[in-house]
């Protein structure tokens, strides 16, 4: 990641393609929200570059603009969306039966929503058992998909007079993968391209093509998709940034704020029960066993790099851990994701904190979206390339350099992405010793 102090940002002039394989109850909650903020409908609640403010150098200053006037990002007016499902629906009819969004909240955008059609996806239903896509894209072979997906990227620019897109995936979890040979190097992974290797999934191939095509890349989904040797030469040979994986929103996002007060105050952990309830799409695909392993393994890494047993044995040593996902239809997108979690204090003295958070997975994931999509264009802007690991903020899986450990607390990655913002624009970083107040 190039990241010179006070950079030269281009600006952001023309429109920004924003472009979302999987146009379901994410996506269309993105794209109907967007809409909705840009007539003066609602506001962009949810999202640090839309309400955010930063602050900038000493408290006395009194420095704190919003974040969209302090960065050059794009103007939500000049977005244009675009995309892929593997069902035919456009973004009205998908976001109708994804049942996110009140009848009222989806007519009133409903012309425009009409207007979003998605593109035919690609699609394996061994990645995603659950589902079984009519709206697909036929090839001779992986490679040909990739040369179709960028094809279709090339038309979208075209016929929309775009210079600048970037994409965030809100497809489905495929089944659980570890990276393998072709995995290794962009040249192993194209050779697997042309040869059809069973292990690259749908999910990869949209990655490459929009890194060939010069269009940024973030994954919001656990999958292998740009998290791999191969993907990371792609992103460095055409100068992009690549972020993810798998977007923080309900639970994941508990724990990322309640797991640091716990190690913060010295408290131990004995053990961490989580389970949850949900009836949406993601729901159903995590009900078969081989994606929910995907997912299971991503929401089980936070605490663990959190809480740093290896430093503390005294205190969280052998806790104990589970995560569970219940496929329930009546709940529809409103999740329920409920923990106990089982801890000690002085004198080993027991306690408990239990959380019940009865929250709406596409209106806390919608806004991640935006923000992923809008801070992608202003690094690539910004001559920023590679993993950006100041995004981490938005997932539960961040994604480092080989030889770093994620850092998961909230608060650690809220203060890395501003700070991140500050020395763009050529700015004090904040570190809050202020100690020069006291002299």
């Amino acid at each position: 990641m190039a990241m010179q102090k006070g950079t030269d940002i281009k600006p952001a002039q023309g429109k920004l393609g924003m472009l979302l394989p999987g146009l379901g109850a994410v996506a269309t909650t993105v794209v109907a929200g967007v809409e909705s903020v840009r007539r003066g409908l609602a506001e962009p609640i949810g999202s640090l570059t839309q309400l955010g403010t930063i602050r900038l150098g000493k408290r006395t200053e009194n420095r704190a603009p919003r974040i969209k006037e302090f960065v050059p990002l794009a103007d939500l007016n000049d977005v244009v969306f675009g995309g892929w499902d593997i069902f035919p629906d456009d973004a009205y009819e998908a976001a109708t039966h994804a049942g996110v969004l009140s009848k009222d909240d989806i007519e009133k955008v409903k012309p425009f929503l009409q207007t979003i059609k998605p593109m035919p996806g690609v699609f394996e239903p061994q990645w995603v058992k659950k589902l079984h896509g009519t709206h697909v894209k036929q090839g001779t072979s992986k490679m040909d998909l990739a040369q179709q997906l960028i094809a279709d990227i090339e038309k979208f620019k075209k016929d929309n007079g775009l210079q600048r897109c970037v994409a965030v995936w809100c497809g489905s979890t495929e089944v659980y993968q570890k990276p393998t040979v072709v995995h290794s190097s962009l040249a192993e992974f194209e050779q697997g391209l042309a040869r059809s290797d069973e292990n690259i999934a749908p999910s990869a191939i949209y990655a490459y093509a929009c890194l060939k095509s010069g269009v940024p890349y973030a994954n919001g989904a656990p999958n292998l998709s740009v998290d791999f040797p191969a993907m990371h030469e792609l992103a460095k040979t055409m100068a992009l940034p690549i972020a993810g994986k798998d977007f923080k929103t309900g639970q994941t996002l508990m724990k990322t704020v309640l797991a640091p007060m716990l190690k913060a105050r010295m408290l131990g952990l004995t053990g961490w029960y989580s389970t949850n309830i949900l009836g949406n799409r993601d729901g159903e695909v995590l009900d078969d066993p081989d994606s929910f392993k995907t997912k299971e393994v991503s929401k089980l890494g936070a605490l663990e790099y959190i809480l740093q047993p290896h430093l503390y044995p005294q205190l969280y040593k052998d806790f104990c851990h589970v995560v569970r996902i219940n496929y329930y239809p009546p709940r529809g997108d409103n999740k329920e994701g409920w923990d106990n979690i089982d801890i000690f204090g002085w004198m080993n003295y027991p306690m408990q904190v239990k959380i019940d958070f009865l929250c709406r997975d596409s209106i806390l994931a919608a806004p991640i979206v935006l923000d992923l999509a809008l801070f992608l264009d202003l690094a690539h802007r910004a001559g920023m390339h590679g993993v950006q690991e100041w995004l981490s903020f938005y997932f539960k899986t961040p994604m480092t350099a080989p030889s770093l450990y994620p850092e998961h607390d909230l608060f650690i990655q809220l203060m890395k992405l501003k700070n991140t913002l500050r020395h763009l624009r050529g700015e004090e970083l904040v570190t809050h010793l202020g100690a020069e107040s006291y002299d």
